[in-house]
This record gives C-alpha cells, structure tokens and sequence, in this order.
C-alpha cells in the first residue's frame, strides 16, 4: 500500500477519536497516522492484522510464567500497583495471554484475579463483574479499538480503583522507523505519556507514572 495520498480521507485516531489524525510516515510496507490531539500514533487501519495472523504471532513469543526474567520484568507493573491496593483486592488480567503470569504474581500477593484474552481465555463471564483493579501489560499496543477498551475499563472499575498498563512508550519520532517495538507487525497503536494523561482526563481518573512504559490510573 502506498503511503495515504495528500487530501485524500483517513481514519479517526482510534484512542482519542479525533476525526483529523495526519500521514506520519510510511516504511517497510506500512502507513502510520499521528493524532495531535493525544499525540498517539498508529497504522492505517487497513493494514492490520487479521485475527488469525494475531493468533500466530502471539504464539512464537516466549512469555513463560515460571521464566524468573519474565516475572522480574512484569514487576515493573506489579511492583508499583501493589504498593497501592487494599488487601484481597479483586482484580481483571486483561489480555493475560497463554500463560498469565501476572495473575498468578498479584495472586500469590493475597488478592483474587481473573483472566481475560480473546485469544487464549476468551471466557466473557470475566467481564460481566466489576473490579478493585485491572491490569494490561504488553496488550494496549493491540488494540484495534483502544477508545472502546478504555472505555470498557472505566465501566468494569469501581469507584477507586485502579488500571495498570505497561506498554513501552513512543518518544522519537527520528527513530520510530528503526524502533523494536514498531516492527512486530501486531502492534498498531503507540502512545506517548501525554496520549494517557488526555485519556485520564476524558475519564476523570488520576494518572501517575511509577517507571518508564508504566502508567496507574485511578478512578475517581
């Protein structure tokens, strides 16, 4: 696909829903949009990956639950979240994957965790309830609609609590090109610090920032 023709129609940013996002940059067969409103930036929609090529790619990652590197790296989310929750907190793994780890960290420190993934467990019993807090590590930069999942989590939070995202943030645009993280062709939307202290804003939720890639938000 060519890059997206100047004047031509594009796409609401999916995080803001900004209806004028502009061309950022095209390279290795892909378009990138950018939303100045929230300064999120994300790929042309129509260059997404189906879910079946999700599926796949997800499953040539190693994310091993008993991997001590693997834990040590989720803490960088739990670590921080944990120091602010009530004790027996319940909370939501979104997006746990096929080995919830980070579920089986925040278990382990007393509170009861469910799990969610529409690939690997795909129960929606899961989001029926409410939550003292929900977790997203390594899954924002998935989503195809991240406006409705925001939203979705400020429906399943209750008053207090808490969303734990983890997902490594854009900075330079001079290296967005070469970026590790640009080129795992699942990942379509990147956010910047700024991208989610406007979504905190929208929802009237607190937003703290304990380490790099990690943002806490507390619902009013």
């Amino acid at each position: 696909m060519s890059p997206q023709a100047p004047g031509s129609a594009l796409p609401a940013c999916p995080v803001c829903l900004d209806a004028a996002p502009r061309f950022f940059m095209h390279v290795d067969g892909r378009s990138y949009l950018r939303c100045d409103v929230c300064e999120a930036t994300f790929m042309s929609p129509a260059q997404r990956p189906t879910a079946d090529e999700e599926r796949a790619e997800y499953l040539r990652h190693r994310n091993d639950p008993a991997d001590p590197g693997y834990r040590h790296f989720l803490q960088r989310l739990s670590g921080p979240l944990l120091a602010r929750l009530a004790p027996a907190s319940a909370g939501l793994d979104f997006g746990c994957g096929p080995g919830p780890a980070l579920a089986a960290l925040l278990g382990a420190a007393g509170h009861v965790v469910s799990v969610y993934d529409p690939f690997f467990a795909p129960d929606t019993a899961a989001l029926a309830r409410s939550y003292d807090f929900i977790t997203c590590t390594e899954v924002a930069e998935h989503f195809h609609a991240p406006a409705a999942e925001f939203a979705r989590f400020d429906a399943l939070l209750r008053p207090g609590g808490w969303l734990g995202v983890m997902t490594c943030f854009q900075a330079d645009d001079a290296r967005f090109a070469a970026w590790h993280y640009r080129r795992d062709p699942t990942h379509v939307v990147f956010y910047r610090e700024a991208t989610f202290r406007l979504l905190a804003r929208r929802f009237g939720w607190r937003c703290e920032v304990p380490c790099k890639d990690v943002v806490l938000m507390r619902k009013s």
